[in-house]
């Protein structure tokens, strides 16, 4: 079957693993709707949920369940745009994206719908790029090895992961390819989908300076999307997204190490098992990361994503699970190491890692974690 799959087409490997993986998330979730009874305190402490849809039927087992945390953000904004000041903490292409796609859909429909091709994007550009590190075994436990991932199911969640990692991945792809005008565009929409999505430019420009090509400035352009955003915050009389993030989600832009540290005291003064594991997992990514094998903008991308995570303090790691998802170079090194398994090894690891995925979604659908 490994064999078959590696003889395909990368794009169909995609295609195949985003129909399964959503249907099979969409059928989990829905099987999830009929046994999970979500507090109603929890639920109304949380921003947008005085108009969710009542918690039964059959509308709400396919469309209603994805309507958590984030994804309520995004909806608000398709529809009315930045009206409150909270909401300038999310980027616009993703619910522009929604926007576009409610012609004749139910929002949540529109950005489940947005998600899941996106993902199918994100699988055939990382298939790309692990197909130039690795043999055709490795490249496909790469993709295994993402799809399983603890918090994986928010690829085809209302969600920017998936837009973000794709325009990520092809940024990169094309970059390689020397197509840089649209590398740029990639970049460019990947700063304003996610604000971690700037950090392309990283592995785009040292590209650039590697080709001594002409056309290849182009790249300096890349991070203009997240700041035409803060331009347009700024000229629009809107609050920033950093005084955002600290009015309104109790969270301070602090040196990397001071997050660290934060998260350190909380590990050991009370005993917080969670982050304690989204700690090592930071570590281990980073590690990896700087694997000598890894290409040096990788590594640096790679840094750049592990720094940001921990330059936040009041919620500290808050997301990390997801944002490793962006520590492309990371899962490609674990995919070289899965190469050399049995394959009755690998998919132990890979039942454990889904079966700590499914914990994960169960928690988040019940509204007792927020990613």
């Amino acid at each position: 079957m490994s064999r078959k799959l590696e003889s395909r087409p990368e794009w169909q490997v995609a295609l195949a693993t985003t129909v399964v993986g959503r249907a099979f998330f969409s059928a989990v979730a829905a099987v999830f709707s009929l046994f999970l009874h979500p507090d109603p305190a929890l639920i109304h402490s949380n921003a947008l949920t005085e108009n969710l849809p009542a918690p039964h039927g059959v509308y709400y087992g396919l469309l209603g369940i994805w309507e958590r945390f984030d994804t309520l953000w995004y909806l608000r904004i398709a529809q009315h745009g930045y009206d409150l000041p909270v909401a300038v903490a999310f980027c616009p292409l993703y619910p522009l994206a929604i926007r576009a796609a409610s012609w004749g859909l139910p929002p949540i429909a529109a950005a489940l719908m947005v998600s899941t091709i996106a993902a199918f994007l994100f699988f055939w550009g990382l298939l790309r790029l692990a197909a130039s590190e690795l043999p055709g075994a490795g490249k496909l436990r790469v993709l295994l090895l993402v799809v399983v991932w603890p918090t994986s199911f928010v690829l085809f969640a209302g969600y920017a992961e998936s837009l973000t990692l794709a325009l990520i991945v092809w940024a990169v792809v094309f970059a390689r390819e020397q197509r840089w005008g649209i590398a740029t565009v990639c970049g460019l929409l990947a700063g304003l989908s996610r604000p971690s999505g700037v950090l392309v430019s990283i592995p785009l420009l040292m590209l650039g300076l590697r080709s001594r090509r002409a056309r290849a400035l182009a790249v300096i352009l890349t991070p203009m999307g997240l700041l035409s955003y803060w331009g347009w915050l700024r000229w629009s009389g809107h609050m920033s997204m950093f005084e955002a993030y600290r009015q309104h989600w109790g969270t301070n832009l602090v040196p990397p190490w001071t997050g660290a540290g934060e998260a350190l005291r909380l590990i050991v003064t009370q005993g917080d098992a969670l982050l304690a594991i989204k700690f090592g997992l930071v570590v281990l990514f980073a590690v990896l990361s700087l694997r000598p094998e890894v290409r040096i903008e990788d590594k640096l991308f790679a840094l750049a994503v592990i720094l940001q995570m921990l330059m936040y303090t009041g919620r500290p790691l808050l997301g990390a699970m997801r944002y490793l998802l962006l520590v492309y170079p990371a899962f490609i090194v674990l995919g070289g190491y899965a190469g050399r398994r049995s394959w009755k090894r690998f998919s132990f690891y890979l039942v454990a890692l889904e079966v700590l995925n499914l914990a994960w979604m169960w928690a988040f659908l019940n509204w007792s974690l927020v990613l």
